[in-house]
């Protein structure tokens, strides 16, 4: 599996009115092609800072940011950047600018240029990608918050990019609006193989995910798998950050003294290892 993006040494400072402040210090990163990555961190980690060096919103003060070959710092091709790598940001009503659901989708497609058939093609493909197609007459604001984000991201789509960035696309959601985004991203990366970066605080969202990145003070603190980068209970709590419940019952259940596996996050594999470690006493 090639390499979408790339970031080599780079670092992102911006200036206030009194002082330099660096958000992003000195990182380099590989994202594979195809992969779902979730970046995780407090608030002033720095994650929303990367998310937005990985499409060129940010440009680095220092080092490279590759996506599929294009250097962002070039100009020339900063169209081709945004068309390889699409934004979903936090709240869904920023993004949503047309009074009818399909006309929202569309309008990216047009700004690009694409043959009226052909938009109307990857309008009705991206509504169906996310499950609202249904909707596609409706008017936006008459959605619920999941619905509304899952526009959103049908309109990026429309614009068939490689890759999908996420900036906490469900902090302002209630849990079943959760849910809904997070299935629809696991259904784009394992069916329409789009590679998916989710910039979350939330700690279950990134249980289906193929890497975890935890981020802290502007650097990458801890990278792996979901399993092995949660099962450090104590570090993670260092940096101001909660563990998947599971996880947490578990490293409590081992301080004390059951003879049970912590490298596991998923309900049912919890239930099973506490039936085990019961039946061990």
């Amino acid at each position: 599996m090639d390499n979408i993006i790339e970031l080599k040494n780079v670092t992102y400072s911006y200036t206030d009115e009194e002082s330099v402040h660096t958000a992003v210090k000195n990182i380099s990163l590989e994202i594979k092609r195809g992969s779902f990555t979730v970046i995780l961190g407090h608030n002033g980690s720095g994650k929303s800072t990367l998310a937005k060096l990985l499409n060129g919103l940010n440009k680095p003060t220092e080092g490279d940011v590759i996506v599929d070959g294009i250097n962002t710092k070039n100009e020339d091709t900063e169209i081709e950047v945004k068309r390889r790598v699409g934004m979903v940001f936090q709240n869904p009503d920023n993004q949503l600018i047309a009074s009818i659901v399909e006309e929202d989708v569309a309008f990216g497609p047009e700004n690009l240029g694409i043959a009226p058939a052909e938009i109307r093609e990857r309008v009705d493909d991206a509504l169906k990608a996310v499950g609202m197609y249904e909707f596609r007459k409706s008017t936006p604001h008459r959605l619920s918050g999941g619905q509304k984000q899952r526009v959103a991201i049908a309109g990026i789509i429309a614009m068939t990019p490689e890759c999908l960035v996420l900036d906490e696309p469900t902090a302002m959601l209630d849990p079943k609006g959760r849910a809904e985004i997070i299935e629809t991203l696991i259904h784009l990366n394992r069916e329409k193989m789009i590679t998916v970066i989710l910039i979350t605080h939330y700690m279950e969202e990134a249980e289906n995910a193929d890497r975890v990145i935890i981020m802290n003070d502007g650097e990458i603190i801890d990278d792996g798998t979901p399993k092995s980068v949660f099962c450090n209970v104590k570090k993670l709590k260092e940096v101001g950050l909660d563990v998947p419940q599971t996880t947490e019952l578990l490293y409590a259940l081992k301080q004390n003294g059951f003879n049970i596996d912590t490298n596991i996050i998923s309900i049912d594999e919890t239930v099973n290892a506490i039936k085990s470690a019961l039946e061990e006493k």
